[in-house]
């Protein structure tokens, strides 16, 4: 095959401050800088090499994929210049924020041309150069020095720096290292904490905290008792602001998740100030997704970026610490991706409460913690996870597509102990004893149980409707001669996409109810998507009729959810089908033989 020409010099010339567009370089070698998620690499032009070239951290994922290789060829699509301090003395060190494999190392086979090292090349003192590819050897030629970095004076304040007019010379994030003392980053506030307060022995106080992102890579940044009172009101998530003279020091990776060796804490000297440039190379936020069916592989207590589609949510629920006593909210929400794999995300406090999962949002969760029970996996969110619904982001817009198009019917199987997996996790209720609990409810509680009953009768005459065509609306449409209406959205389409909303009799020995069915379990039923089913009842009403009547008799696992509705001044019960499941009859009779031990008090008399 043949490879591609490296770019000859480049490295010089960037050393130099020369901006040169996609260098194509060899890689030589990688080294990992301490224990820590850094990676240095050994980059070659045929011509020069460089160690000091380091790679962001967040494409460390490309190691692993082979791209950076020993001998690999590279496109370097993005990188910057840092400034930093290497034995008393400034260096340059290039950081590589986006990579293309041009050639594998395999076929290359090994190194090309006979590089020296960059650093010998550049003198900062009188601008000469000794070049690999003068015309004779041990010839020197003229090439201009290094431009002088401008640097913010130590003891500057950074206000009056801008306010001048004076160019501010920023470092990286991805280069920020305990061994610089001045320095200034330019980086975007992509979440923050709620205010905390702690007390011990040594005092008491308040903190928080907000992680910080650029080109290069991420980093925390905490404040403490006047820090807070300084900086946490002015500071927004989103914006971009100017930081330096806070203190560096090495990551807690007990509760910090974030891709960087080090932390950042304020200190009394610390300068924050918005800035007013733009800064659209700064990204809003940094995912590192993990599918759900990779989540398996990791351990109990790792942190992960998810991102899915909403496929069902339960109601919220009210537990009890047991230390202190404390009430905590949580709801636990089932994702599921195009690998048809599913699992449970547990939202906590505020996120619980105010989550809508109603119309099957895609959602992105950055930093979720990774929990296993009886054998299944499991997420929750922490103080410190930030959860975007419907990003604007290539692969969420690539799984809304897969969602309206096939996910949505799916058969989907759960990694987490839950019903969606086909255990029997729950509380089971039959329907007489779920009717009767129900009763009791206030206007404002919700029941939810699980039973096994079978499907009695279905309403078809009002089982589909025509909706809003957008992917985030299921409202019924009006229809104005051919000229469909949304209320909700406010628009005129000129189309619609059916929707079910089946009323279901379910019954077992005890007695019936009717229940609401919605979209996604209507079509489990059915084994046709609304869609279909509405395109069938406008083409065909009797085929529609016996579609509809194929699934009495058929028994399901449904997990329901009751609550008193009040319509009219009457006052009834509601139920929906949350989800439903085929039947596992060897777990079934397992929990079928546990209540016949509790109701004949069989657990006590062996006891005896």
């Amino acid at each position: 095959m043949t490879l591609p020409g490296l770019t000859k010099g480049a490295l010089l010339k960037i050393y130099q401050g020369q901006d040169i567009d996609k260098p194509i370089c060899q890689v030589l070698g990688l080294k990992k800088l301490g224990n820590g998620d850094r990676y240095r690499v050994l980059i070659s032009d045929s011509l020069y090499i460089s160690s000091f070239t380091m790679l962001a951290t967040q494409l460390n994922h490309i190691i692993d994929e082979g791209t950076l290789a020993d001998f690999s060829i590279i496109e370097i699509g993005r990188y910057v210049l840092s400034q930093a301090n290497n034995g008393g003395k400034p260096r340059r060190i290039m950081i590589i924020l986006e990579v293309t494999q041009k050639a594998a190392g395999a076929d290359v086979g090994g190194k090309i041309g006979n590089p020296v090292p960059v650093e010998k090349h550049i003198s900062s003192d009188n601008g000469v150069e000794e070049s690999p590819d003068a015309a004779a050897p041990g010839s020197a030629v003229k090439r201009p020095a290094a431009a002088p970095v401008s640097r913010v004076p130590e003891k500057r304040a950074l206000n009056n720096t801008i306010n001048s007019g004076t160019h501010i010379s920023t470092t990286p994030i991805g280069a920020l290292s305990p061994y610089q003392n001045r320095w200034v980053i330019k980086a975007r506030v992509s979440s923050k904490s709620a205010i905390r307060t702690w007390s011990n022995s040594r005092g008491e106080g308040k903190l928080f905290n907000m992680d910080l992102l650029d080109e290069s890579g991420e980093i925390r940044c905490t404040a403490f008792r006047e820090a807070v009172d300084k900086f946490y009101d002015i500071i927004e998530v989103g914006k971009v602001y100017y930081i330096s003279r806070c203190q560096l020091k090495p990551a807690n990776k007990a509760f910090n998740n974030l891709h960087n060796d080090y932390e950042m804490s304020m200190t009394n000297d610390t300068e924050i100030i918005p800035c007013d440039d733009t800064a659209d190379d700064i990204p809003m936020i940094n995912f590192d997704f993990k599918g759900i069916e990779d989540i398996e592989k990791y351990e109990k207590g790792e942190i992960v970026d998810i991102l899915g589609v909403v496929k069902q949510v339960d109601e919220v629920q009210s537990l009890t610490k047991r230390s202190d006593g404390t009430e905590l909210r949580k709801r636990d929400v089932h994702m599921i991706d195009m690998s048809n794999m599913m699992i449970t995300l547990t939202l906590w406090g505020t996120q619980a409460e105010s989550f809508d999962g109603s119309n099957h949002p895609v959602i992105a969760v950055k930093g979720a913690r990774l929990g296993e029970f009886n054998g299944g996996k499991s997420l929750s969110t922490l103080s410190s996870s930030v959860i975007q619904v419907d990003p604007d982001l290539p692969e969420a817009h690539r799984l809304r597509g897969w969602w309206t198009t096939t996910g949505h019917s799916a058969e989907a199987k759960s990694i987490s102990r839950g019903i969606g997996g086909g255990s029997m996790a729950g509380s089971w209720m039959n329907i007489g004893a779920a009717f009767a609990a129900g009763t009791a409810l206030t206007m404002s509680n919700t029941e939810t149980y699980l039973c096994k009953a079978a499907v009695t009768f279905i309403r078809s005459e009002n089982a589909i409707y025509k909706a809003c065509p957008t992917d985030t609306c299921n409202k019924k449409v009006v229809d104005h001669e051919g000229c469909f209406r949304c209320e909700k959205c406010n628009r005129d389409f000129p189309n619609f996409k059916y929707r079910l909303l089946a009323q279901i009799n379910i019954s077992d020995h005890t007695g019936s109810i009717w229940a609401t069915a919605f979209s996604g379990e209507a079509e489990k039923m059915l084994g046709m998507t609304a869609q279909e089913l509405g395109e069938l009842a406008d083409q065909d009403r009797d085929t529609y009729l016996t579609k509809c009547a194929s699934i009495s008799f058929s028994s399901y696992i449904f997990k329901i959810r009751m609550k008193l509705d009040n319509y009219l001044d009457d006052v009834r019960l509601r139920s929906v089908i949350a989800s439903l499941a085929p039947v596992d009859y060897t777990e079934y009779n397992s929990q079928l033989l546990k209540q016949l031990k509790a109701d004949c008090n069989i657990a006590r008399i062996s006891s005896e």
